[in-house]
């Protein structure tokens, strides 16, 4: 799936965070990244909270989601360049201070541009995947949505693509792939709820199977 980069704008309110993270859920899940959302999340909110704190609210700020080669990028971008996030080197009894601690942790590499207009802080966060193209779910997600393309392809008698196709419409080509799959196996003989609870089941084993 293409994983054009996103940005949006917003005002440094700490009610604003909420909905960042509702949109870097969405943003992700549709990138086939849903295994990253809560780093993700945890990042962003960081970066904000410390502008909040540290620069003030209601300011306008930008956050920028995009892959860079195997990593997720997220660039929070503010006008202050007289205010560098800096780690703290709190106490076991602060109650703040630990926000950039955090995201250090979390994060493969952060950083902070300054810039005529402000300033960019920077996080990229690994993402599992072997290279810019592919998926997180590995072989066989690679393999089903090149399956549903060509069969797209066959539905409209193309030969090929114009442009990459978007998650609805992959949802809706997989809806009327798996109709017409039910037909072939109710014509042969087989009976479908049998053969989607033994589908179910593979999933099932492959998810318990799978190294967290």
């Amino acid at each position: 799936m293409p994983a054009a980069r996103r940005e949006l704008d917003f005002p440094a309110y700490p009610e604003e965070v909420a909905v960042l993270r509702r949109v870097l859920q969405r943003h992700l899940r549709l990138w086939g990244l849903p295994h990253v959302v809560d780093a993700a999340q945890l990042c962003a909110t960081e970066l904000v909270t410390n502008v909040i704190c540290h620069v003030g609210t209601g300011g306008p700020v930008t956050l920028a989601t995009s892959l860079r080669d195997t990593q997720l990028r997220l660039e929070l971008r503010d006008p202050a360049m007289d205010s560098v996030p800096i780690p703290a080197k709190p106490t076991p009894d602060d109650e703040t201070g630990r926000g950039l601690l955090r995201v250090a942790a979390t994060a493969a590499n952060w950083g902070v541009d300054l810039r005529d207009n402000g300033k960019t802080t920077w996080v990229e966060l690994a993402t599992g995947l072997d290279s810019a193209t592919a998926h997180a779910g590995g072989g066989r997600v690679t393999a089903a949505e090149a399956l549903l393309i060509l069969y797209r392809q066959q539905q409209h008698r193309t030969l090929h693509v114009d442009s990459p196709l978007s998650v609805a419409m992959l949802e809706d080509v997989a809806t009327h792939l798996i109709h017409d799959v039910l037909h072939w196996l109710e014509s042969h003989g087989f009976d479908r709820d049998t053969m989607l609870a033994r589908a179910e089941a593979c999933l099932e084993d492959e998810v318990a199977a799978t190294p967290r």
